[in-house]
């Protein structure tokens, strides 16, 4: 039962990293919501959904340019 209640913050912290790093791609965002936020993400959470947010970002982009040319 240990590992199970270890993985559900885990999890929901990511989710919380990947609002916080989706919130920074449009630039909107209140200081006390990312203060919030802060307190509950590791860094190395926020470096590896930054890099696969970004990866998708240009995959998605470069889907849209080939659709149109």
């Amino acid at each position: 039962m240990k590992a199970e209640s270890k993985v559900l913050p885990t999890v929901i912290s990511t989710l919380r990293a990947f609002q916080m790093v989706s919130w920074s791609f449009f630039g909107i965002r209140k200081r006390s919501e990312f203060h919030k936020d802060a307190a509950q993400v590791t860094p190395a959470q926020l470096v590896f959904v930054a890099v696969v947010s970004g990866l998708l970002f240009v995959i998605g982009l470069i889907v849209v340019v080939n659709l149109i040319v």
